[in-house]
């Protein structure tokens, strides 16, 4: 076959969506985002009070889940999984960071971020942004947040988006994953994201 018809074949498999040509893309397991015009980064205070960026943690897969201290149940479990990929991945397991952005700052202090942080990996970063920050922050992400009233001020709950975000090494978004994909799911995207493709 000559370079014309490989390449006459090459585009009408791509187009039936049978083949791919040139550069195969990642088999992820998770849902590829590569591209997307949102979730670009922010500039926010972490639990130690220093502003952070995304590029802090150049050279790093990064991933980003929004939430709150008191949920009960979601958060933790997201967390959780996060650090279990960071045991998967052995000795590229400090090549993942985990970003926790708060959508609950008038309870979540810096004191009970720094808390809660504890109990997933010393090495988690707990992001808060102010009242006024957080629709921006939630808007670049897309993220759906609202808070239910409870039978006291303070018993409020918050309905969140539960899937998070997943950038590689060079700061760009490459993934979203939906909420209890599990630790391997994420750990085994992240060894590719490592290899730079």
């Amino acid at each position: 076959m000559n370079k014309r018809h490989l390449l006459s074949a090459c585009f009408l498999g791509a187009m039936l969506g049978l083949v791919g040509c040139g550069q195969d893309k990642p088999a992820f397991k998770g849902v590829d985002i590569t591209g997307a015009d949102y979730a670009q980064g922010w500039e926010l205070t972490d639990q130690n009070g220093e502003v952070r960026t995304l590029k802090d943690f150049a050279g790093k897969a990064v991933v980003v889940f929004f939430g709150f201290t008191q949920c009960p149940d979601v958060c933790p479990t997201a967390l959780q999984e996060m650090a279990e990929a960071k045991k998967l991945l052995g000795a590229d397991g400090d090549k993942l960071q985990s970003v926790f952005i708060t959508l609950d700052p008038e309870r979540d202090t810096p004191e009970l971020l720094q808390a809660y942080m504890a109990n997933f990996g010393a090495d988690f970063v707990a992001l808060r942004p102010s009242l006024e920050q957080l629709p921006k922050v939630a808007k670049d992400f897309k993220i759906y947040y609202k808070k239910v009233e409870g039978k006291t001020p303070t018993s409020y709950t918050m309905d969140h988006s539960a899937g998070s975000f997943t950038f590689d090494p060079k700061g760009r978004v490459r993934l979203y994953n939906r909420h209890a994909s599990g630790a391997a799911v994420l750990a085994d995207d992240v060894k590719i994201l490592l290899k730079g493709l």
